[in-house]
């Protein structure tokens, strides 16, 4: 254990502990955007810079740790200029249209700005050009990077797949696809991990919501959708309403005409993948083992990209939102005397990938339409 005093507080932490994780566990915030632990400590940001008494310059708390006698400052005037500084630099770089903005209420650089009491802007403004491609389910916008890196670091160290990089030098550095390529040339998958650690608005899923409300209005089309259970929850929890029924009735009210839960052709899954095993266990012989699912598209897509000789141990069935609109254009579109070329079967779901695997043409099977 290390003693150290942090803004006049003597604080005991174990050793090698960062003056960020021990100003946390004191309750005293520092600000940080690039930081994520064990991914990413590269101290980028300069915005979790603290005062030490005895050092010269600022050090970044990411990754400076804690030594025996230490005296430590997080909110000293030289600080708080440095971090303005450092903001309003990152600012000069960023789409700053907050208002038409995916991220906005949302964005840990708005939330930062706003703590930082930051209402104009000193510098002029400089913006990297950006192309959006609207053919992949995952948007980058090079306007709001602020070149953190998460992205780079949680495609690299947890997904694997390298997709990211940094390219250019000096004031050309910026984050983009890796080996000067397209997204929609590489083996991504589309699982949104860096989506959901991009500290702005930089990475986006594809907002598809305009063919959603395209369909509600044409008045010949049946429109049926299908809620993932992760998405209810996750809905109750951030409008603190406990009960599925009032998604529904919301659902409803914004013109749906039928309303499913996911779960229903989550069982058709097991029921498949379950006849499918008992298939392959008595013919064992006749194939690879073991049998993997094949429930998750971001899954079976890195299978086929990175590990292809275990292609054959992918179970054969579809992904319960691809069961549920095959089951929806056939069998409940007999049953309920509708023509299935006239209906739009909409998923609200908690994964990009998802949006990837509705375009693929081998799911083209119910009736010929995706």
């Amino acid at each position: 254990m290390v003693t150290f005093k942090l803004d006049g507080r003597v604080l005991t932490v174990p050793k090698g502990t960062t003056i960020l994780e021990a100003a946390e566990k004191a309750g005293i915030p520092i600000p940080h955007l690039c930081f994520l632990k064990e991914i990413n400590e590269i101290a980028a940001c300069r915005m979790c810079v603290v005062e030490v008494e005895g050092t010269n310059r600022l050090v970044p708390s990411c990754n400076t740790k804690v030594l025996d006698g230490m005296v430590v400052k997080t909110n000293t005037p030289r600080v708080r200029q440095a971090r303005l500084t450092n903001m309003h630099l990152l600012l000069s770089q960023h789409q700053s249209e907050c208002t038409s903005c995916i991220r906005n209420g949302n964005c840990e650089l708005q939330t930062m700005a706003q703590d930082l009491n930051i209402y104009h802007q000193p510098y002029a403004l400089k913006i990297e050009r950006s192309c959006k491609c609207k053919d992949v389910p995952i948007i980058r916008d090079a306007t709001k990077c602020i070149k953190c890196m998460r992205c780079v670091q949680v495609c690299d160290k947890i997904q694997g797949m390298h997709i990211w990089d940094v390219e250019g030098t000096g004031s050309r550095t910026t984050v983009n696809v890796s080996l000067n390529r397209e997204l929609k040339d590489t083996d991504c998958t589309f699982c949104g991990q860096c989506v959901t650690h991009c500290p702005t608005g930089a990475l986006t899923a594809r907002d598809d919501t305009k063919a959603v409300m395209k369909a509600l209005a044409d008045p010949e089309i049946t429109t049926v959708i299908q809620v993932a259970p992760a998405v209810r929850v996750a809905w109750a929890e951030a409008f603190n309403l406990a009960t599925t029924g009032r998604m529904v009735a919301a659902l409803k009210a914004i013109g749906f005409d039928y309303v499913f839960d996911t779960n229903f052709t989550a069982d058709l899954t097991i029921m498949e993948e379950g006849s499918e095993f008992l298939h392959r266990f008595t013919h064992a012989n006749k194939y690879k083992w073991p049998m993997f699912t094949s429930c998750c598209p971001g899954w079976v897509s890195f299978i086929k990209s990175q590990f292809p000789e275990y292609v054959d141990n992918l179970s054969t069935a579809k992904s319960p939102q691809q069961m549920f609109g095959a089951v929806a254009k056939s069998y409940f579109a007999e049953k309920m005397g509708i023509d299935p070329k006239k209906m739009v079967v909409v998923s609200i779901m908690p994964c990009s990938a998802k949006k990837a695997e509705k375009d693929l043409p081998g799911m083209n099977s119910a009736c010929g339409d995706p």
